[in-house]
C-alpha cells in the first residue's frame, strides 16, 4: 500500500468498531499479509451519542455481546482490539521541526532525533495525542524528501501529522473496553480507517477526500502521497436525520428509522407527492388513527439535514486548506451513506467525483458486512495487519518512556526504505 505500512505481522487480529448506532467486532487470520475475516458480531450501540460515550454500563454490554458473537462465530477468544475514535472532536495539525546536523551524513539516529522532536511537541492539557506521522522531511530547507538517510546538510526538518481528540472522551473510551477484559492495541480515527478499508492505492496518492457518514458523526480525512494529511469532524449523523423525521412527522423514532430506511431520499423525485407513506403518530394507535403523509414530505425533511452535513465538510475543507490538495475525488463511508441519493448531492455540494467506497482489503466479508457501513472496522483490520509507525504513540501510561516509540520508529524506517 503505502510508505507508511511495515512488514505485516501473522496471526489473529481483531478490530472493534464503536459507533453511536451500531458496535462491530471483527476477528481474522492474517492470510499471507492480507486480513480474511473469520467471526463478525454487531450489535445496535447503546450508550453513545456523537461518538462518545454517555452510559459506561450499557455501552460495555453492548461491546461485549459484539465481542462474544464474533469471538463465538471464530472459535477464538481475543484479548487485544484496535478500536476506532469517531467522538471527542478529533482535529488535526501539521507542525515542523528541525535538528541540526552540522554538516555531517544524516544517519538513522539523525532521523529518529527529529522524529522525537514532534513527538514531545506539548498539545493542550484537555487533548489527547492519536496520531503523529511524518508525511516528509527536508534538508536545509529543501523539501519532498521521502528518505533522507545518507544525505548531507546543516539542518533536518519533518512535517508531522498530528491528530488529538479530547482526552477525557478518549478516557472513557479506553475504559468502557478495559472493562470488557480486552487491551487496546491501537486507537485510529474513524475516516483514517475507512481510507485504508476502502481508497485505492491512486487515489491515495493523487489526493482523495474521504467522508465516513456515521450515525452520531460525519468524519473527514484527506490523503495525500500515500498518506492521511488532515482530519476533521462534523457533529451531525444519520441519526440527527431520524431526530428529524421523528419531529417532523411526531412519529416514534424506531418508525423514523424504518421509514428513513424504507423510504427516504436524500434527492427529491417527480413520482414523490404519488406515494403515500403510513405515518404511526407517538402515542396513538395506528389502527384507530390512520395518519397517511406523501413521501415528498419525508424527502424535504431529510434533505435539508444533509445539505448542512456536507456544507459543514465543504466549509472545514476550505478552512483547513487541504481542499485543492484533496484533488476533486470523494469516497463516502459510513452507514448513513447509505440513504438513496447522498451520492448525487455530495457532488452538487462539494463539486467533486463521489463514489460509494466498500471494504477492499479485506477478504471473508459476506455481503451484508461487506458495504460502506463496516469500511471503518474492515479499514481497522487492515492498520493492525500492516502496524502503523504511530501505534507507539498509543498512551498506555503517562509515564511511557520515549525509548520504545523510537526503536520502533527506527524499525520502521529500515522496513520502509
Amino acid at each position: 500500500m503505502s510508505k507508511s505500512l511495515t512488514k505485516p505481522r501473522t496471526g489473529l487480529v481483531a478490530a472493534l468498531d464503536i459507533g453511536t448506532t451500531k458496535i462491530a467486532c471483527f476477528i481474522a487470520r492474517i492470510d499471507h499479509g492480507v486480513p480474511r475475516v473469520v467471526g463478525i458480531g454487531h450489535q445496535v450501540s447503546r450508550g453513545l451519542r456523537s461518538g462518545a460515550i454517555v452510559d459506561m454500563e450499557a455501552a460495555e454490554e453492548s461491546i461485549l455481546n459484539a465481542v462474544h458473537a464474533a469471538e463465538k462465530m471464530a472459535n477464538e477468544t481475543v484479548r487485544q482490539v484496535v478500536v476506532n475514535v469517531s467522538g471527542g472532536h478529533p482535529a488535526s495539525h501539521t507542525i515542523g521541526v528541525e535538528v541540526a546536523l552540522g554538516g555531517q551524513e544524516i544517519g538513522e539516529r539523525d532521523v529518529r532525533r527529529v522524529l522525537s522532536q514532534g513527538r514531545t511537541q506539548q498539545e493542550p492539557e484537555d487533548r489527547q495525542l492519536i496520531h503523529s506521522i511524518p508525511i516528509g522531511f527536508s534538508i536545509d530547507g529543501s523539501r519532498g524528501i521521502k528518505d533522507p538517510r545518507g544525505m548531507f546538510g546543516q539542518r533536518l526538518g519533518a512535517d508531522i501529522h498530528v491528530v488529538t481528540a479530547q482526552a477525557g472522551v478518549l478516557r472513557n473510551l479506553t475504559t468502557v473496553v478495559q472493562r470488557c477484559h480486552l487491551d487496546i492495541e491501537a486507537l485510529v480515527v474513524s475516516p483514517y480507517a475507512s481510507g485504508l478499508a476502502a481508497l485505492v492505492e491512486d487515489e491515495m496518492e493523487l489526493g482523495v477526500t474521504v467522508i465516513d457518514m456515521g450515525g452520531g458523526t460525519t468524519t473527514v480525512a484527506v490523503f495525500f502521497e500515500g498518506q492521511v494529511v488532515f482530519t476533521d469532524m462534523v457533529p451531525i449523523g444519520g441519526g440527527h436525520v431520524t431526530s428529524d423525521i421523528a419531529r417532523g412527522l411526531t412519529t416514534p423514532l424506531a418508525e423514523a428509522e424504518r421509514m428513513k430506511t424504507l423510504y427516504g431520499s436524500a434527492i427529491s423525485s417527480p413520482l414523490d407527492d404519488r406515494e403515500v407513506i403510513d405515518v404511526p403518530l407517538v402515542g396513538e394507535d395506528r389502527h384507530t388513527s390512520p395518519n397517511h403523509v406523501p413521501k415528498s414530505f419525508l424527502v424535504s425533511i431529510i434533505q435539508p439535514r444533509l445539505e448542512e452535513t456536507f456544507e459543514h465538510v465543504r466549509s472545514r475543507l476550505e478552512i483547513s486548506g487541504f481542499d485543492k490538495l484533496a484533488g476533486r475525488r470523494v469516497v463516502l463511508t459510513g452507514g448513513a451513506s447509505q440513504l438513496p441519493g447522498v451520492r448525487d448531492m455530495a457532488q452538487l455540494v462539494l463539486d467533486k467525483q463521489v463514489r460509494m467506497g466498500r471494504p477492499i482489503r479485506a477478504h471473508g466479508l459476506a455481503d451484508s458486512t461487506g458495504g460502506p457501513a463496516f469500511a471503518t472496522c474492515a479499514g481497522l483490520l487492515t492498520y493492525a495487519v500492516n502496524e502503523q509507525i504511530d501505534v507507539a504513540l498509543l498512551k498506555r501510561g503517562d509515564n511511557e518512556a520515549p525509548a520504545g516509540l523510537m526503536g520502533r520508529i527506527g524499525s520502521w524506517l529500515r522496513e520502509n526504505f
